[in-house]
């Protein structure tokens, strides 16, 4: 048998001194090994039956530890109460009645199912519900919408209006590229680019782009109001890679000529779903059990 040599005190001297002690890998072994009652183990009683199954001598059964308190307690009843903790944490014991209450064997059956159930409540956590899936979709989204605003605000101008325009005919303005005019000049009045309204030219949409750090105010929306009227046009898109006052937003509603605004985080939205910018790098399938094909006789 396996001893550990342990510190004791004798309280008529208070002399310290080394005593020899079952270790506690055998009192644990010894735990798992004797026939358990029925009605389950206690600490005591079970120190009780060990001091016999150890044939603990005079001196070992009353061998005494100090407390933090200055009491004496019995080290060997301690070593018990260690080994049946340290059982319970190894899931070889459990005290299904709550603290105080006796202690009982963990049968492999309920290992079994202990075991199905932490594999189940894994499996569960590592499928993840279309909700999820569309929560991550949205988040992975929201960063590469973030990523493109970035990429636009390092570029310069020109690059924005060609951008502007390339944006609109992937949305089904003007039919093809070449049909779109970037203007993009000097003294053009406020307007960036002109393109077609449908493939049949039938109208003109005219587009202001502005790279912009802060709000867009209504000053602004203002001028771009004045040069479409001085093209007489009735309709026109503005576009920044900022975002717009709410000063802007009610402007645009009290006057005649259809001004559409749309800011950066609109921009970005709209240039992911029609390929502007971005490219695939993956595609998922995600399928389902179809019932119909189950539900047939």
């Amino acid at each position: 048998m396996k001893t550990t040599s342990r510190k004791a005190i004798d309280p008529a001297t208070d002399q310290s001194y080394q005593i020899d002690l079952p270790a506690l890998e055998e009192i644990r072994l010894a735990i798992l090994n004797f026939d358990h009652p029925t009605e389950g183990i206690k600490i005591q009683e079970t120190k009780e039956k060990f001091v016999v199954h150890f044939n603990l001598s005079d001196e070992q059964k009353a061998a005494k530890m100090r407390s933090s308190q200055g009491r004496y307690l019995d080290i060997f009843y301690y070593m018990v109460a260690d080994a049946i903790t340290s059982l319970v944490e190894k899931g070889k014991l459990h005290q299904p009645g709550g603290e105080g209450t006796p202690y009982f064997p963990v049968q492999e059956k309920d290992i079994e199912d202990r075991e199905e159930q932490e594999e189940q409540e894994e499996q569960e956590e590592v499928a993840p519900t279309i909700e999820d899936i569309e929560d991550i979709h949205d988040k992975v989204h929201k960063g590469l919408a973030a990523d493109l605003l970035d990429a636009i605000k390092k570029k310069p101008p020109e690059f924005f209006e060609k951008l502007v325009i390339d944006l609109l005919v992937q949305m089904g303005y003007g039919g093809s590229r070449e049909d779109a005019e970037a203007v993009g000049r000097s003294g053009d009045g406020g307007i960036d680019g002109i393109i077609n309204e449908d493939r049949l030219g039938l109208d003109v949409v005219y587009v202001q782009a502005k790279q912009w750090e802060g709000s867009v105010s209504r000053p602004e929306i203002q001028k771009f109001a004045g040069a479409l009227q001085g093209q007489r046009a009735r309709k026109g898109i503005f576009v920044t890679t900022s975002e717009f006052t709410k000063g802007c937003l009610e402007y645009v509603k009290s006057i005649d000529s259809k001004i559409i605004l749309i800011d950066g985080q609109q921009l970005a939205q709209f240039m992911i779903e029609h390929d502007v910018g971005v490219s695939t790098t993956k595609t998922y399938e995600i399928k389902r059990v179809d019932s119909d094909y189950f539900a047939e006789e």
